[in-house]
């Protein structure tokens, strides 16, 4: 049993309603709530008993409540020798894997172009990690 206690304003979000038409229910008697102190609290058994349906959990309670933020680079580098690239690649993949326990994961993808001597590199991950990777790249790079 699901022992949750809702705000007006959370009720709001699920309903899609106004905080005030919420509240009008509370007082007219339609949506038993409970007063703690000056705010209204509402049973996730009332509510579901309200609307006749289970009701679904927000998008933020159910991916999670931790921001998340995911930056995507791609980086092309011109008149670059196959060794460069070979060291480069290796080096990005390679610090890719290395991220710690509970890290956003990083993904890269590498292409090569011989007759171009370009590589294209795109990354995908959190920012700190990402501006870490082009880091390493550009010591290599200065090397």
């Amino acid at each position: 049993m699901n022992e949750r206690l809702y705000s007006v304003e959370e009720v709001a979000e699920r309903l899609g309603l106004h905080v005030r038409t919420v509240r009008n229910y509370v007082r007219d008697g339609k949506l038993h709530a409970v007063r703690i102190g000056k705010q209204y609290r509402i049973a996730h058994a009332d509510l579901e008993a309200f609307t006749g349906l289970p009701v679904p959990d927000p998008l933020r309670d159910t991916v999670g409540r931790t921001r998340h933020a995911e930056v995507s680079s791609i980086l092309e580098i011109d008149a670059i020798d196959p060794a460069t690239a070979d060291r480069v690649i290796i080096l990005l993949t390679g610090a890719a894997q290395t991220n710690g326990p509970g890290a956003q994961p990083l993904r890269v993808q590498t292409y090569y172009d011989r007759e171009r001597a370009r590589l294209k590199v795109i990354i995908v991950g959190g920012p700190a990690d990402t501006a870490r990777l082009l880091e390493y790249t550009e010591g290599v790079l200065s090397s």
